[in-house]
């Protein structure tokens, strides 16, 4: 903060916030007090308790461009470059998804399952396919401190990003990365094999909001001409990679249910657990192999 003429941080917030509520942004002062404050590194708190400060005016002209970027549909977490995930913060990157909440449950509902293995054995090994910005594999691994895991993804940028990020949390030594698609490039075996694959049918993606289609990478949306492409490929080879009382959880669009159990049930699956969203959808499943 400064002294000067520029505008409080009060000021500056409710300015953000007059943009957004004039360009009819869903949740308009949400938004601009997650730009400004992770802009100008402020809690929600410190937004109130220092509204009277002034702000620099590079800070100011930042704020200021950064808005424009979200009157482009450009998502505010994309602008600050990093979200938070089941508590750690997570650099972002073009090649990589924004994690966002309805992931967690997936975190949620297969942590339990890692946690009864880790009593069991001691030591767990993760797989996650298509890791992105490593937030599944991470948070798991920040949640079961017995757990070491795997993040593969067909991206280096993605990969590059996701070390950055187990670093970032310290959690390097207990986390690597392998480039390639599926299963292609990974050896051994795993306890838990999770994934939030692209299930998007590809006539669709044309049709999301800006926020998404312009700037998630295709490749982490497009799940072929059903959606179902990502969860044959997985169900196809997940057995071979799994320990016997392994388990393979994973994320699904809102109608999915059904046929991604019925891709994981001919490739010798059965289900053994099925969890909603915060909207009541269908989001999480989990499989285990007959044997």
């Amino acid at each position: 903060m400064t002294s000067g003429q520029g505008p409080t941080v009060a000021e500056l917030f409710q300015e953000v916030r007059a943009r957004f509520i004039e360009a009819d942004l869903d949740d308009p002062a949400t938004e601009a007090r997650i730009l400004v404050g992770g802009l100008l590194d402020l809690s929600s708190t410190e937004l109130v308790t220092r509204g009277s400060e002034r702000v620099a005016p590079d800070r100011v002209e930042t704020a200021r461009a950064a808005v424009v970027r979200r009157l482009n549909h450009e998502p505010v977490h994309r602008i600050l470059g990093e979200r938070e995930f089941y508590g750690l913060p997570l650099k972002l990157s073009p090649a990589t998804l924004e994690p966002r909440p309805d992931t967690e449950i997936l975190v949620d509902t297969v942590l339990p399952y890692a946690r009864r293995l880790a009593l069991e054995l001691g030591n767990i090994h993760i797989l996650d396919i298509g890791t992105g910005t490593g937030a599944i594999c991470l948070a798991l691994l920040h949640e079961c401190p017995q757990a070491t895991g795997i993040g593969s993804d067909i991206s280096g940028e993605a990969l590059e990003t996701a070390r950055a990020n187990a670093a970032r949390n310290g959690l390097a030594t207990r986390f690597e990365t392998v480039q390639g698609s599926w299963f292609e490039a990974i050896h051994g075996r795993f306890h838990v094999i999770v994934s939030n694959p692209p299930y998007i049918e590809s006539r669709i993606i044309s049709t999301l909001a800006p926020e998404v289609k312009n700037f998630d990478p295709p490749a982490a949306l497009d799940g072929g001409l059903d959606g179902l492409d990502a969860y044959r490929a997985i169900a196809k080879d997940a057995a071979r990679f799994l320990h016997r009382d392994g388990i393979v959880g994973v994320e699904i669009g809102h109608d999915q249910r059904k046929t991604v159990t019925s891709v994981f049930e001919g490739a010798g699956f059965f289900l053994i657990d099925a969890v909603r969203d915060y909207g009541h959808n269908d989001r999480v499943l989990v499989f285990k192999h007959q044997d």
